[in-house]
C-alpha cells in the first residue's frame, strides 16, 4: 500500500480570484507513521482530504498524480472512492462532539460502519462493536456501546471514533489533530492507542497536528507545511536539528520546563518561504 502526491493543488475561486489553499506539494507514503505539522491555514487538512476525495465543493483539486495503492484518484469514479472510504483508509476527524451522529448510540454507529464494508447480520455487527471497543481500551464496552455521544467524555468519544475507523480493518488511517480537544494526559493514552494499533494492524498513518513534540515522538518522519507548500522533510527523530526557518521558528515558540522563558519567541517570516 502506498500513497502518492506529485505537483498537488487544491485552489478556492473567491471575490479577489482563485487562491491556492495547496500550492504544488509532493509525497509518498507507505506503511509507516507520517506526521504532518504547520500552523492553522497551512493545508495540512486539505491534504488528507484530497486523497479520500472529500474536499468542499468549492474546491478544485489537481495534481500530476494521486493515488491509493495504484487507483488514481482523481480520476477515480464515486463508486471506486466508496471502495477506498473507510473500507481502505480511515479519517480520524478531530472532535466527536461533532463528527459523531448524535442521535444514534456509540455501539449502532461501530455495527454500521461494519456492516456496511463487511455485511453480516445486525447481531454479528454488534459483536463486533463491543468487541472494537474492548480493543479500543473501554471498560464495560456493552455498556459504552449502548450510550449517546453526549454521554461520553471527549476521551471516550475519540475511542469510539477509533473503533469505528478500525470497523473496516483500513490499510491506511488519516487522523486529523485526534487530541486537539483532549487534556494532556487523556492525549497520550489515545495517542499510544493509536500507535499501538497502527503497529499490531500494520497500517500506514498520517497524523496531522499542531504538537510537533508529539509529532516528533510518535512518528516516523515529519512533513513540515507552511502557507499550503511543504518547506521541509525529515525524519521525526531529527525535528530538533530542522533547517528550514518556518520549522526552526515553530520549535522555538514552544514553552520549555528545562529552560523557562519570561516571554514566549514569536514567529519571525521570511518573505522567501512563499517562493
Amino acid at each position: 500500500m502506498s500513497v502518492v502526491a506529485r505537483n498537488l493543488c487544491v485552489t478556492f475561486d473567491t471575490p479577489h480570484g482563485p487562491v491556492e489553499a495547496v500550492r504544488g506539494i509532493s509525497f509518498q507514503i507507505g506503511r509507516e507513521k507520517v506526521g504532518i505539522v504547520g500552523e492553522s491555514g497551512s493545508g495540512k487538512s486539505l491534504t488528507a482530504r484530497s486523497i479520500l476525495r472529500l474536499l468542499p465543493g468549492q474546491a478544485r483539486m489537481t495534481a500530476d498524480e494521486l493515488s491509493f495503492d495504484g487507483i488514481d484518484v482523481a480520476q477515480a469514479s464515486e463508486r471506486a472512492m466508496r471502495r477506498i472510504r473507510g473500507k481502505r483508509a480511515g479519517l480520524i476527524l478531530q472532535d466527536p462532539k461533532h463528527s459523531l451522529n448524535p442521535v444514534m448510540s456509540a455501539g449502532r454507529q461501530i455495527a454500521e460502519s461494519w456492516r456496511v464494508h463487511r455485511g453480516g447480520s445486525r447481531r454479528e455487527a454488534m459483536e463486533a462493536a463491543v468487541d472494537l471497543l474492548a480493543q479500543v481500551q473501554i471498560r464495560n464496552p456493552a455498556q459504552v456501546a449502548e450510550r449517546y455521544p453526549h454521554e461520553l467524555s471527549g476521551g471516550m468519544g475519540q475511542r469510539v471514533m477509533i473503533a469505528m475507523m478500525l470497523a473496516p480493518d483500513p490499510e491506511f488511517l488519516i487522523a486529523d489533530e485526534p487530541t486537539s480537544a483532549l487534556d494532556a494526559t487523556v492525549q497520550a493514552e489515545i495517542m499510544r492507542l493509536i500507535e499501538e494499533l497502527a503497529s499490531e494492524r500494520g497500517m500506514g498513518l498520517m497524523l496531522i497536528s499542531h504538537d510537533l513534540p508529539l509529532v516528533s515522538h510518535f512518528c516516523d518522519r515529519v512533513l513540515v507545511m507552511y502557507a499550503g507548500q511543504i518547506v521541509e522533510e525529515l525524519k521525526a527523530g531529527e525535528l530538533g536539528r530542522a533547517r528550514h526557518g518556518y520549522t526552526q521558528g515553530l520549535l522555538s515558540c514552544l514553552p520549555s520546563l528545562s529552560h523557562p522563558r519570561e516571554r514566549l519567541n514569536v514567529m519571525q517570516r521570511e518573505a522567501e518561504w512563499l517562493a
